[in-house]
């Protein structure tokens, strides 16, 4: 039987992740006051257009889920402890995550919480998946909000199990190579079903799966009433011999099938036997897997600009194709990359991917690699490589420039890249600042491009404008590998001022994962590079050596070593007072400010905060304003300065509410709380303290650790 629901089909495509905006599994948030965010359980890709056979694997999931529910959680007369897990295996284009899908979307009545995809393939690096970038993914689309994910691995993973605990759910982890890949993503909830999809068996999955499903081929006749509803040709009835020698060509892969149904629907006027010819002389002398030969067929098929296209896609850095990138990627502009990604798309080279962009499955694109060698050249690949990396550098640079405005850089700007557009960034800062987001991955994998092919200076200037993106977005197994080789590439290259900068960069990310050890080492070397300028510096490598001594007292401060971090926010300071730069004194004033209070000196920290949050408020500095009077009502209510420090505290509750700070709310009110306490008033107390419970929950926090109070 073929049924029909949505979508094409590509029974190995990896059509959809639970990410954040514009993608198959986007989250859609509906804020009230009362309720907080309301999130939709149903997060699933959209099912194959055709979908046959797969009856008796079907029945087997029924039946074990049944009897994981139906014998108080045991599977086999063992109570179950975790998730009952259901292992798919078989080789690629076989039809794997497609049934996937279709099994979870099955479990839909019975598991109504949340039903949610994810495939680790986007979280790969190196072989190794970001364990930590995936359960932000997944915590982001259970409902905590971006701002209330904990930075670290053991925070999202303590999350996790808190938003699963108690939840009939379905999740579905596709590319699957390892058990512990699986059990870090596991829900805290035995009564919830894991679908895990991959190419081998989890022989190495603690307690093994509870069902395994080795999947195969079709079979010829399924493979044919699949390819006769991928077509519906009428070609099948005059030459019914030949259509089933096309579909065992194929060799009962979903994937192929797909291909070849397209291949059909484009040469109506020719026999069935003469494509059947085509795709047995393809096989006979290349001596290629039938898939390959399928794709190979296709790829013949192509006029010379679509062919080059798909050839030079196998060096694009993202998994999914923004038409100016492509542009850029093609060099002969964009009337001439529309037509030839048009004809991609119409050969089924091509899948829709997030938002509805194009994107090439790592089976096509390593197809279009093998193309690449025997038609293009590592002249073609290398041009194209170099133009797209400068068109998403430029990109990049417009956008840091829109959303953080001027600050110390130490690249030129990216002159445009000829016959390659620009990107209009709609909502002014907001759009860039969602432009970085969206096109996050292409941006990281330009950095690693730029760096392994010898372009140092677009690989560290690349992660300038990445600052901007990382202090919103803490995607730290990206972000790390990216300063890091921005790093290498600057020390590569010789630039010192960039390796100072991107030491600096690296090491935040570091400190906040408590890696401390390494950020240390990064600030250190940051501070000796910039002494190494020497001389009589400009103001700005001075600037930059001010920046270095900040990092490294940060980074000691983050170990509450705030005695060891005094000195270099002093030398900052006098710095940036040299230079005239009155931010850099606000800020070193600040943090000068935090330290005295951390190391009992609150009269002196009074004055020193009293006075960044007078400057900040001269400089029109809202966010820094609602800082440094938080701070500063903190010590002055360890003063006993009571109403001035409920002035205070005020204040920044306005301002954290006007920016839709939570986290900042939940400080504030926690502080109120000590507060009202403080002044024997128990009932404000209570209620300062479960408003900030109430938005702790809400967001999807972890419970307080006792933060807020006087310093």
């Amino acid at each position: 039987m073929v049924e029909e629901t949505r979508n094409s089909v590509s029974g190995q495509a990896r059509v959809g992740t639970v990410v954040q905006a514009g993608s198959v599994g986007e989250v859609h948030f509906h804020q009230s006051a009362d309720t907080g965010p309301e999130i939709t359980a149903f997060q699933l890709p959209p099912g194959a257009a055709h979908f046959v056979d797969r009856d008796t694997e079907q029945a087997s999931v029924a039946r074990v889920v049944q009897e994981h529910r139906g014998t108080g959680r045991a599977v086999g007369g063992v109570a179950a402890e975790r998730p009952l897990v259901v292992a798919v295996h078989g080789l690629r284009g076989v039809g794997k995550t497609a049934l996937g899908v279709r099994l979870a979307r099955g479990l839909a009545e019975e598991f109504p919480d949340a039903l949610r995809f994810v495939d680790l393939d986007d979280h790969r690096r190196d072989g190794g998946v970001e364990t930590a970038e995936v359960l932000g993914e997944l915590l982001r689309s259970l409902g905590v909000r971006p701002d209330w994910v904990e930075p670290a691995y053991a925070g999202r993973r303590r999350q996790y199990w808190a938003r699963t605990q108690g939840r009939r759910l379905v999740l579905v982890v596709d590319n699957v190579r390892f058990g512990l890949e699986l059990e870090q993503l596991m829900p805290a909830s035995a009564d919830s079903v894991v679908i895990a999809i991959g190419q081998g068996r989890l022989d190495d999955l603690k307690g093994g799966a509870d069902l395994e499903i080795p999947l195969g081929p079709l079979g010829d006749e399924h493979a044919a009433q699949l390819l006769r509803a991928i077509a519906d040709d009428p070609r099948f009835s005059t030459e019914p011999a030949a259509a089933e020698a096309l579909a065992r060509a194929c060799g009962g892969l979903p994937a192929a099938l797909e291909v070849a149904g397209e291949w059909l629907r484009k040469h109506r006027r020719r026999t069935l036997m003469r494509l059947v010819a085509q795709l047995t002389d393809e096989l006979a002398e290349r001596g290629l897997p039938l898939v390959e030969a399928v794709w190979d067929a296709a790829y013949g098929d192509l006029g010379p600009d679509a062919a080059r296209l798909y050839r030079l896609l196998a060096v694009h850095p993202g998994p999914y194709l923004l038409p100016e990138a492509v542009t850029a990627l093609f060099g002969e502009g964009a009337d001439a990359a529309d037509d030839a990604l048009e004809e991609l798309e119409r050969a089924s080279l091509l899948l829709s991917g997030r938002g509805g962009r194009p994107a090439m499955h790592d089976l096509l694109r390593a197809h279009a690699v093998r193309c690449a060698r025997r038609h293009g050249g590592e002249t073609e690949a290398a041009e194209a490589r170099g133009r797209v990396i400068r068109w998403y550098l430029r990109q990049a640079q417009r956008a840091d420039a829109l959303a953080a405005g001027p600050r110390m850089k130490f690249a030129d700007a990216m002159p445009a890249v000829e016959g390659a557009p620009d990107v209009e960034f709609a909502a002014g800062k907001l759009g860039a600042l969602r432009w970085l987001e969206g096109e996050h991955l292409a941006l990281y994998g330009c950095v690693r491009a730029a760096y392994a092919y010898g372009m140092d200076t677009e690989a560290w200037a690349l992660c300038e404008p990445l600052w901007t993106h990382f202090l919103d977005h803490a995607h730290y197994g990206e972000v790390t590998e990216a300063f890091r080789t921005g790093r290498d590439a600057a020390q590569r290259a010789g630039h010192i001022a960039a390796l100072v900068r991107m030491r600096c960069q690296l090491a935040r990310p570091l400190w906040e994962q408590k890696r401390y050890e390494e950020a240390e080492t990064e600030v250190g070397l940051a501070v000796g590079g910039a002494r190494l300028l020497g001389g009589a510096p400009a103001d700005g490598e001075l600037k930059l050596w001010a920046s270095a001594l900040e990092f490294r007292g940060r980074a000691r401060s983050e170990q509450g070593d705030w005695a060891s971090a005094v000195p270099d926010f002093e030398e900052s300071r006098q710095i940036h007072t040299r230079i005239g730069n009155p931010y850099g004194v606000l800020l070193q004033t600040h943090l000068l400010g935090q330290a005295a209070a951390a190391l009992g000196e609150p009269d002196r920290a009074a004055t020193l905060l009293a006075r960044a949050h007078e400057m900040a408020r001269e400089q029109e500095r809202e966010r820094m304003t609602a800082r440094t009077g938080f701070e500063l009502g903190r010590v002055l209510q360890g003063l006993a300065r009571r109403e001035e420090a409920a002035a205070l505290y005020a204040a920044a509750l306005d301002g954290a509410r006007e920016r839709g700070s939570g986290r900042d709310e939940v400080r504030v009110l926690e502080a109120l709380g000590s507060l009202a306490a403080d002044c024997g008033d128990e009932e404000a107390a209570s209620a300062h303290r479960a408003s900030a419970r109430a938005i702790r929950e809400r967001e999807g926090g972890l419970p307080d650790t006792g933060a807020g109070g006087p310093s």
